[in-house]
């Protein structure tokens, strides 16, 4: 596709010929993709489409740093359920507690943080009462 439209033929007529002799060549046969439906066309022209599509397939977020600490401290309390041990848990209270205090201390555009620092020893006391219950149980 990189030769010029000669002089003379419509461009229409010279995009047609050249998608026909691909076409003829099998250069469309192993697209990804090919003969599947499209994906949902129902939905309004969004023209950001193809950013949030990549961020979603690269597991990126556009949250406001107030909300994705939020979602941090979440994510971070599903890991402290599943540590395997006491100064794990310490460890990872410790991280998110400091990002908390930091932005805490210089808050972030956005919505408010709604967030204080973790108590790292009662967190520890329910990590043990569901570590310990579950290797019982």
């Amino acid at each position: 596709m990189t030769e010029r439209k000669p002089p003379g033929i419509t461009f229409e007529s010279w995009v047609d010929k050249q998608i026909r002799e691909a076409t003829e060549r099998g250069e469309f046969k192993g697209l990804a993709g090919f003969g599947r439906p499209l994906p949902d066309d129902s939905a309004p022209y969004d023209e950001l489409w193809w950013i949030k599509d990549k961020m979603h397939r690269e597991g990126l977020s556009s949250l406001p740093p107030a909300l994705a600490l939020r979602k941090e401290a979440e994510d971070t309390l599903a890991r402290i359920a599943r540590a395997a041990s006491e100064p794990q848990v310490r460890r990872l209270v410790a991280e998110i507690n400091e990002k908390i205090a930091a932005t805490l201390r210089r808050p972030p555009p956005g919505p408010p943080l709604n967030l204080k620092p973790f108590d790292a020893d009662e967190v520890v006391r329910d990590w043990r009462a569901r570590h310990e219950g579950g290797a019982r149980g």
